[in-house]
């Protein structure tokens, strides 16, 4: 007997390889996957914005990046002693002044618009439906500021569509070579209302539906179906009941790695997480020869790893291991 349901996955073998580029925007949950494929070395620009929730903010971030947009004091805002951006998460911010918030995001900017024309994944988790307006234009980040200051709206899956049908075509039209992997968050959205939220996230899962349908270069991972349908129990989550916990990402993972990685892939993967191990195993005696056999063996594995498959960056370990060899 079978005491779990377990939800299908793609029905098509889409591959995502080590030598692909990837992009990710989204919600926390899109720094979730994002940390986890650097940390198996697949070469990736993790929110460039940030955490951003509502697809209108998302699609906005990809339009300024395709345009190179370079943001100047006009696009931020100073709000008790700290400059924010609208559109930025809150780590960009800056209590120095409007010059230090302006650097850190132009920084992202440019690695973003550079980074963007060899991109082969573009992987998109979307939120919530729930957009905040300011002055009449939707923001990617409320950053604390009183309920006043905004009109908060629920957009429809036509609006959605519209604002996404754009945005793609404009990418497909730009990067011939690029796909899309769209995914909504499992997170759920308590301040919304639980009705509320399985409204919000019925009109994201929709309009995923419909861009899907649209577009051949556009896939979709149920994230979303794996945490409420195989995970429905409380064991899953984190400590405030609405978060996945680090079993959950773990286990949702697993079931992306076995969807777009080949065998090939996950073999690499294996090999750099032994690399991995070993670098983060506590010598009893580093001062010993042993130790440092140890260490010259780990840096020929790199080695090699990095001879087999040049577009694995392994430069941070290499820099590591030199310097465990000089202390």
């Amino acid at each position: 007997m079978n005491f779990r349901t377990q939800v299908e996955m793609a029905g098509e073998r889409t591959e995502i390889r080590h030598s692909d580029k990837l992009m990710l925007f989204g919600s926390c949950f899109s720094e979730n996957i994002g940390n986890l494929l650097v940390e198996n070395k697949f070469g990736c620009e993790v929110n460039p914005y940030g955490i951003l929730y509502n697809p209108l903010s998302i699609a906005k971030a990809l339009r300024e990046i395709m345009a190179r947009k370079v943001y100047d004091e006009s696009d931020l805002f100073e709000r008790d002693g700290v400059w924010h951006s609208w559109m930025h998460h809150s780590s960009f911010s800056s209590d120095l002044s409007s010059g230090d918030c302006l650097q850190k995001i132009n920084r992202r900017l440019s690695a973003a618009s550079e980074c963007l024309p060899e991109t082969d994944w573009l992987i998109v988790t979307w939120g919530t439906a729930y957009v905040y307006q300011h002055e009449g234009e939707v923001v990617g980040n409320c950053h604390k500021c009183p309920d006043s200051f905004f009109v908060r709206r629920r957009i429809s899956v036509e609006a959605v569509c519209e604002e996404w049908n754009a945005i793609l075509q404009m990418l497909k039209c730009h990067f011939p070579k690029l796909k899309v992997l769209f995914t909504v968050s499992p997170i759920r959205h308590a301040k919304d209302g639980m009705h509320n939220n399985q409204l919000s996230k019925a009109t994201l899962l929709l309009a995923v539906e419909e861009l899907c349908r649209t577009f051949d270069f556009c896939h979709y991972f149920p994230s979303y179906e794996i945490m409420m349908d195989d995970l429905r129990d409380y064991r899953f989550y984190a400590d405030d009941m609405l978060h996945p916990s680090g079993i959950a990402i773990e286990y949702i993972w697993d079931c992306f790695s076995r969807t777009y990685f080949s065998t090939d892939t996950l073999q690499i993967m294996k090999e750099w997480s032994e690399i991995r191990k070993s670098l983060h195993h506590k010598p009893f005696r580093p001062q010993s020869e042993a130790y440092r056999k140890f260490l010259a063996q780990i840096m020929l594995k790199i080695e090699r790893m990095k001879e087999n498959f040049p577009y694995i960056d392994a430069q941070k370990e290499m820099e590591l291991c030199h310097t465990l060899l000089n202390i």
